[in-house]
């Protein structure tokens, strides 16, 4: 299941495998002046590669490595005979074949192993020029894409929503704090965010800054009762009510408790 949104000259492509008609878990590529970013999951590669067709296409970035933004590589680079680039410390885990979870193979798919070739620290395309921005936090080897004259940036799963409620367990909070202050301070007069769960954020610096103030005090909270002897499980029961329901349905990979976890771990100074 495909659908597209036009904003301005960037195409989103939302993507999700289907299941009775409705989609099971969206994940959104952009495609603008021939560069293509992210390639979404392997259930919807040959979807996203008949999309494609006549469309110019002239190279494509991953963000990063995880399965619902490389799972189409294979079929875009056959197809089209493009080079994929990506951070390399992304390269030979995209290079790779990779275990699933069994939510992961049910939503997304098992990508092709695909040899992508290291990304510089500027991607350029007949009419934009894209900076590469190092953003890691949500994994190793994350990149953000952000065209300073028209004030976009791609941000691949650096932002998601303003209060996130549950991480996976290798984020690590106080690194995604840091990017996001980076990405706040990219020389734009605008800011507008095209993150990887199909949402086109305006106001990206608002958001951006939300989010912080959003973490920042959560983990004071989270740090007081862990000081008074709260355990994580008693710290989720207070402040979130429990284990949000996606730990069950992700194997644990995608909890509350993670989130916690993360913010324990990172001091108030950490994320300056």
């Amino acid at each position: 299941m495909i659908e597209t949104i036009q904003y301005e000259e960037v195409t989103q492509i939302r993507m999700s495998r289907e299941f009775d008609g409705r989609p099971v878990y969206w994940v959104a590529a952009y495609l603008v002046d021939g560069l293509l970013i992210d390639t979404g999951c392997s259930h919807t590669a040959g979807e996203l590669a008949d999309f494609l067709e006549g469309k110019n296409l002239g190279l494509a970035v991953n963000t990063h490595y995880h399965e619902d933004h490389i799972g189409a590589n294979h079929e875009v680079m056959s197809r089209f005979g493009v080079e994929i680039y990506a951070h390399p410390v992304a390269v030979p885990l995209i290079a790779k074949k990779i275990d699933l979870y069994p939510y992961q193979e049910i939503a997304w798919g098992l990508p092709v192993p695909t040899a992508v070739k290291p990304l510089p620290s500027v991607v350029s395309t007949a009419g934009h020029t894209f900076q590469v921005v190092e953003t890691p936090g949500h994994c190793r080897g994350h990149v953000c894409l952000f065209e300073p004259n028209r004030g976009w940036c791609f941000t691949g799963d650096l932002f998601a929503r303003e209060n996130p409620k549950f991480i996976r367990p290798e984020e690590h909070m106080g690194e995604t704090v840091r990017s996001m202050r980076k990405v706040i301070d990219l020389p734009s007069e605008r800011l507008v965010l095209f993150t990887s769960v199909g949402k086109i954020v305006e106001d990206g610096r608002k958001s951006l800054r939300r989010c912080i103030d959003y973490l920042e005090n959560l983990a004071a909270k989270i740090h007081g009762l862990h000081r008074e002897g709260l355990t994580i499980q008693d710290i989720a029961e207070r402040e979130f009510g429990g284990e949000h329901p996606f730990a069950a349905f992700t194997n644990g990979q995608f909890s509350t408790l993670n989130l916690i976890r993360s913010l324990l771990e990172t001091t108030p100074d950490e994320s300056r």
